[in-house]
């Protein structure tokens, strides 16, 4: 009989819950912090949107391809060598900033993005159901939203970090009037503004050597870490099977395609239709963010009245209605900018109502079957660069097609998803 007054968290799991809860802070930081990166390389570089977008194609890149190689390291060593490889992977891409600054090379820039972002992989892949498993299986889900509820503080730190120490520190010269300066000149103001890049990410880096410490010390429980069998063929073969498991992993890719496409080009619309430079603009993708933190709390509030799949829908539909806005409105001003803001108030249901939809019911798949969602990251890496080549070919405006067709496939999922728990509340009757 489950004891509804078990503690979500006992004595004997405090300090191992509380180190692993800052992983989610962490990497809420170098998520948004990176997506403010499009921005600052834009002007420091003088580069296109499409040049730029290359950021978050390393990062989401590197998401995708070390989620499932994370989940069999963690499968057949422990929770806590897989946190300790993701801690050093992150600090060393980080560090790895400073002779991309020496250099003035970009391509050494995303090789140590893709560092970095490897790192948080690795850390996001294990931590989530470390959590789960500190302490009793009645309480895990609320253990676990306490621990996610750090994901968007790190965030809105990310961006705080950002606006004042990165975006703050860049010379107000554009293109051109970088294009008529002399080399000396150009080279002393881009070493400025890349050396505001590298010391703010630099700091982060040892900031997480001293977590990684405390890690290496700190005594932590074996939970689920005792099977270390893996069955991937019969593993992939159920999945494959499963319509609603792969079909979440299809509507994953394209929900995280959106996410980053919202957010990779909001502080520059928001530019364009204001007339702002880029520290204004990271206050909007900031406002963007906070909106998107508190929403999180009513969604689930919303979830004790209201089925996922249901609330999943009409927040699809409400994103494709304000992405329409931002296409058709350009030029309006703060008419375009307000729903630009609004998108990501409905975007914070989709990714763990989707991921949680995806992986219901698939059983001892959950692991293997988590790493397929973090995998559909990739989304972000691949469809971010589509909405650059449109906003280079026509504008930024245009360019919210992308996201748009991206809440159309979020939006047939639940749908989809809609129709099989009303078949199923047919048959229970």
């Amino acid at each position: 009989m489950k004891n509804p007054q078990s503690p979500v968290i006992t004595r004997q799991y405090l300090v191992p819950f509380i180190l692993v809860t800052s992983l989610f802070f962490f990497w809420g930081i170098a998520n948004n912090m990176t997506d403010t990166l499009l921005a600052a390389f834009k002007r420091i570089m003088s580069m296109s949107d499409t040049q730029t977008s290359l950021i978050q194609f390393s990062f989401y890149g590197a998401y995708a391809i070390l989620a499932l190689p994370a989940a069999l390291y963690i499968k057949r060593f422990s929770f806590k060598s897989g946190i300790i490889v993701g801690l050093l992977m992150y600090a060393a891409g980080t560090i790895l900033f400073y002779p991309a600054s020496k250099a003035a090379s970009y391509t050494f820039y995303l090789v140590a993005i893709f560092i970095m972002a490897g790192g948080c992989s690795i850390l996001e892949t294990t931590a989530n159901p470390y959590i789960l498993s500190m302490g009793s299986p009645e309480t895990a889900t609320r253990r676990l939203n306490v621990a996610q509820s750090f994901n968007p503080l790190g965030s809105i730190t990310g961006i705080l970090l950002s606006t004042f120490f990165i975006q703050a520190q860049l010379n107000n010269a554009d293109a051109s009037t970088r294009a008529a300066m002399s080399p000396e000149q150009l080279q002393a103001i881009q070493a400025h503004e890349m050396g505001a890049v590298t010391g703010t990410y630099m700091t982060l880096g040892f900031v997480l050597l001293a977590v990684l410490l405390l890690m290496l010390f700190a005594r932590m429980p074996k939970n689920g870490d005792n099977s270390k069998e893996l069955h991937l063929k019969a593993t992939f073969g159920r999945l494959l099977k499963n319509k609603r498991y792969w079909m979440g992993v299809v509507a994953q890719f394209f929900y995280v395609g959106a996410q980053i496409g919202v957010w990779s080009f909001t502080i520059r619309l928001a530019m364009s239709e204001l007339g702002i430079l880029e520290k204004q603009g990271s206050l909007i993708y900031l406002y963007s963010i906070i909106g998107f933190s508190i929403s999180r709390f009513v969604f689930t509030w919303l979830m004790k009245f209201f089925r996922p799949s249901k609330l999943l829908v009409i927040a699809a539909v409400a994103d494709i209605i304000l992405s329409l806005v931002v296409i058709l409105t350009a030029g309006s001003g703060w008419i375009t900018v307000s729903a630009l803001v609004c998108i990501s108030i409905f975007m914070s249901l989709m990714f763990p109502t989707i991921y949680g939809i995806a992986l219901d019911g698939i059983g001892e798949d959950a692991k293997i079957g988590a790493s397929g969602l973090i995998i559909a990251i990739l989304g972000g890496a691949l469809l971010t660069p589509l909405q650059a080549i449109i906003s280079d070919a026509s504008s930024i405006n245009t360019s919210y097609i992308v996201p748009c067709f991206c809440f159309v496939v979020v939006l047939l999922f639940g749908l989809m998803v809609e129709r099989e728990n009303k078949k199923k509340a047919l048959e229970q009757k």
